[in-house]
């Protein structure tokens, strides 16, 4: 395996290419830092893009939901796929309109997903998706019953193609308007978790697991 993806037809990037990568750890770090992709599909030669949630194991994605969902469906059946994944991280302001942009991080993934039908792999895959957001809580969770693995559906796509394409810094601004008064730079945004809020129909003297307090490990702060 090497260090990078070899840039295809499809995954290169054409548009400012100086912002494209395609080192390995570049587009795992960026999957790793989310938690909803779109993954883009046609059905009947309509095209469809579904938000869904998603985790990577090694070099492969993977993502779930109902077994009756149509996108899931189609899309067992090895027809092609394209996840995205996008951050936001800061708004940057120019002198003129034209070249106000956004600095972001982005990865585009190509391929076809696989049905994961033994039983026991498809449990594993739920845990590991559970635990990545919630490290320790899977053990402290009813166990999942045959009905509900048999109502989900969960897909898997190895990751031989990707790209991420990366915009970060201030303003690029003409020569001559960097003489304006006005302000230019950049606003950061960033992922902010709120106060957790108690169910309405909370056990009595049920608490949080001391681990979930602190969700430094989803790149989050919190308030």
């Amino acid at each position: 395996m090497t260090d990078a993806f070899v840039p295809s037809a499809r995954s290169k990037v054409k548009r400012l290419p100086k912002r494209g990568h395609h080192e390995r750890a570049t587009v795992y770090a960026i999957l790793d830092a989310g938690f909803i992709c779109h993954v883009g599909y046609a059905i009947d030669g309509q095209p469809y893009v579904t938000p869904t949630a998603y985790w990577r194991e090694g070099d492969a994605v993977y993502w779930h939901g109902s077994s009756a969902s149509r996108m899931l469906r189609a899309l067992e059946t090895g027809a092609d796929c394209c996840l995205t994944v996008t951050h936001l991280d800061g708004l940057v302001l120019a002198r003129s309109a034209f070249h106000h942009s956004l600095n972001f991080r982005s990865v585009m993934l190509f391929g076809k997903a696989r049905k994961i039908g033994d039983a026991a792999e498809k449990l594993a895959k739920l845990e590991a998706f559970v635990e990545r957001l919630y490290p320790g809580r899977w053990r402290e969770l009813r166990p999942v019953n045959a009905t509900e693995l048999k109502a989900t559906t969960v897909l898997g796509m190895h990751i031989d193609e990707a790209s991420a394409k990366v915009r970060s810094g201030g303003p690029v601004d003409d020569e001559a308007d960097y003489a304006l008064p006005l302000w230019a730079g950049v606003i950061p945004v960033h992922g902010t978790a709120g106060v957790p809020v108690d169910d309405e129909r909370l056990f009595r003297g049920a608490k949080m697991q001391a681990s979930l307090a602190n969700l430094r490990h989803l790149g989050l702060r919190q308030r």
